[in-house]
């Protein structure tokens, strides 16, 4: 059994970027059809009257030509005559024009934002469903990753769909209707110009296919050297004390340089791909503009076509460059918006090396804890490395508390996420109340398992928020009551604004006690089975230690417990002691026993000294 998220190669080709964006679309546009539709009615609205506009222009310059053809011009006698102001009079045309030009203008606006709206809505469905994924994912997934990468994954990909999204449907397709339209009436008007001018459209969309995915594997590095850069200054910034105390400020930056060269450079040759699909686009337009100018010029000096209708098919070959420039802005866009597709399909392809659990339900109250031979290494590990656990055999009773002694790198840590199955072991079972881990729905796992570390992780959000993690269904009358158990009543009672009171990411604006007891108030509200302490007392003062020894108790009632401890003191509660050297099981028994037996590792440790680091290596060496 492998130990990290496996990433499955798809046995047919990857389809074209067109299909998956497609696939896309559709999967988050179809819960908004209602709105889909209001968006293509708006389309459909604007595009009909573009189309309009050169018709009223040709009519306008032909009554105008034929009225200077007859000797009268156009003079003030014109204008006042209510002919003129007729439907079809020179007046009537204007005011039309004007109406009709304001009219798309308000319809072309309200198409934009219907579709900004619906694309902002289908990619924070899309944002939301790949994190959900990603938080599904095994440890040895995001061990591999650093938090900045993982957010320029998420969302920084997310985003670049995104604005192609809110663009799609308006530019594109629209682009689209519009090009149909103007052929549509061009070869309705003359045959020759509506065949001349769908040549040119054909040969500029054979151009646009062509050079549509010539940078995406450009964009792709691009992309992944972008998540390169804020992964490095994610890790730079959470050490940053660390880097200033010990003057490693220029290192860092020296460091910053090699990141943030690879990312220039491949953005350059990126950006200067993605501009061959624009200059091929712009080169033909500019050919197809003088061929088209010059026809008309000709068919109206020959009599073959009014000066208004020349008008008119030169104002749609304008009108062509719109949608085309649309379309090959939208093309250089997909080629971004195809490697960041790419990127997202990627991780959505990517699988948990956890196979789901089965219905299998754990017991009620203290779960009795069994690791029946369990070999694990991390599957990043060299070839030649000795396991992280080699054979560990242990069977802690319910409600009984295990102390759980070794030296750093000895396999504690590991031990316990193989208790909340963060990771499978290669060999053996881990059993909770006669269940093995394998075969309990990660939930409920989970939900039965609690832990206390020493670093405790706090969000920016209420103090609700922190206890609860976002359930809205825990009743403020329960997180009341833990909050008063574990000793927090009259500090809540001097928050501004009670459990609404904002926490700042971190603990910020908390001691390290009340941090630490908050941790405790989280473990009291799942009301697990089986509770992981890992010296959760180890950074606070003398006198919030002794209160948190009084919460350890309570909690430790009726629930079986592990206590990983770096001090011996923490240990005079345990009913049994393990110490665990380079993976294996060095001793177990019952902590009595073990501290009257002079021979035992753990009553040397006595010996050597209460309260000295049992991690130190001298000390290790006398047990």
């Amino acid at each position: 059994m492998t130990t990290t998220a496996v990433r499955p190669t798809p046995a047919a080709p990857r389809a074209p970027t067109f299909q998956r964006y497609g696939r896309m679309l559709g999967r988050y546009l179809r819960p908004q059809w209602r709105a889909a539709l209001a968006l293509a009615l708006l389309l459909l609205g604007s595009i009909g009257l573009q189309l309009l506009v050169p018709q009223i222009l040709r009519r306008f310059i032909d009554a105008a030509s034929a009225s200077a053809a007859g000797g009268a011009g156009i003079d003030a006698t014109m204008v006042a005559d209510p002919v003129w102001w007729a439907p079809g009079g020179l007046a009537g045309l204007a005011l039309l024009f004007l109406v009709v030009a304001l009219l798309t203008q308000l319809l072309g606006a309200g198409a934009t934002y219907a579709g900004a709206a619906v694309g902002w809505t289908a990619t924070n469905a899309l944002r939301g469903d790949l994190a959900r994924h990603c938080l599904g994912l095994d440890l040895g997934f995001h061990k591999t990753r650093t938090a900045g990468e993982m957010i320029e994954r998420i969302d920084g990909d997310v985003t670049a769909l995104s604005d192609f999204f809110a663009q799609f449907s308006v530019r594109v397709l629209g682009g689209m209707l519009l090009l149909v339209g103007i052929l549509t009436v061009l070869w309705i008007e003359n045959l020759w110009i509506g065949a001349a001018l769908t040549l040119f459209t054909l040969l500029e969309l054979a151009v646009l296919a062509r050079t549509r995915e010539v940078a995406v594997p450009a964009t792709t590095l691009e992309r992944e050297a972008n998540a390169k850069v804020f992964g490095f200054i994610e890790e730079r910034l959470a050490g940053i004390e660390d880097v200033r105390a010990n003057g490693g400020g220029p290192h860092a930056l020296h460091r910053f340089l090699t990141p943030v060269r690879t990312f220039f450079f491949d953005t350059r040759r990126a950006w200067m791909l993605r501009s061959v699909v624009w200059l091929s686009s712009y080169g033909l337009f500019v050919l197809g503009s003088l061929v088209t100018l010059g026809a008309s010029i000709h068919l109206v000096t020959i009599g073959a076509i009014t000066l208004g209708t020349g008008y008119m098919v030169f104002q749609y070959m304008i009108m062509l460059q719109a949608p085309i420039e649309q379309i090959t802005q939208q093309m250089q866009q997909l080629q971004r918006a195809g490697a960041s597709i790419g990127r997202v399909d990627e991780l959505f392809r990517t699988e948990s090396a956890l196979t789901p659990g089965a219905a299998t339900a754990l017991p009620s109250g203290a779960l009795e804890v069994r690791f029946e031979g369990v070999r694990f290494s991390y599957a990043d590990a060299a070839p030649d490395t000795p396991p992280i656990l080699d054979g560990v055999e242990l069977r802690l009773a319910p409600g009984r508390v295990l102390g759980l002694l070794g030296r750093t790198g000895s396999g504690k840590t590991t031990l316990t996420r193989l208790l909340f199955r963060f990771y499978d072991p290669n060999e053996g079972a881990v059993r909770l109340g006669g269940v093995a881990t394998t075969d309990v729905d990660l939930a409920e796992l989970r939900a039965r398992v609690g832990m206390v570390t020493q670093d405790v992780q706090l969000f920016q959000a209420s103090v609700r928020e922190n206890l609860t993690f976002f359930d809205r269904g825990v009743p403020d009358a329960r997180v009341l009551a833990v909050l008063h158990e574990v000793g927090l009543g009259d500090w809540l009672a001097h928050l501004p604004d009670g459990l609404d009171t904002f926490v700042k990411a971190g603990g910020g604006n908390l001691s390290a006690g009340e941090a630490q007891l908050l941790a405790f108030a989280r473990v009291f509200l799942k009301d697990p089975g089986l509770v992981i302490l890992d010296e959760p007392s180890s950074r606070l003062d003398p006198a919030t230690e002794r209160h948190l020894e009084r919460c350890v108790d309570r909690l430790l009632r009726g629930r079986t417990a592990i206590i990983i401890a770096h001090r011996l003191e923490t240990i005079e509660r345990a009913d049994e002691v393990m110490i665990l050297d380079a993976g294996c099981v060095a001793e177990h028994g019952p902590r009595a026993r073990l501290a009257a037996d002079p021979t035992s590792r753990y009553a040397r440790l006595l010996a050597a000294g209460r309260g000295v680091d049992t991690d130190h290596p001298d000390l290790l060496e006398l047990a």
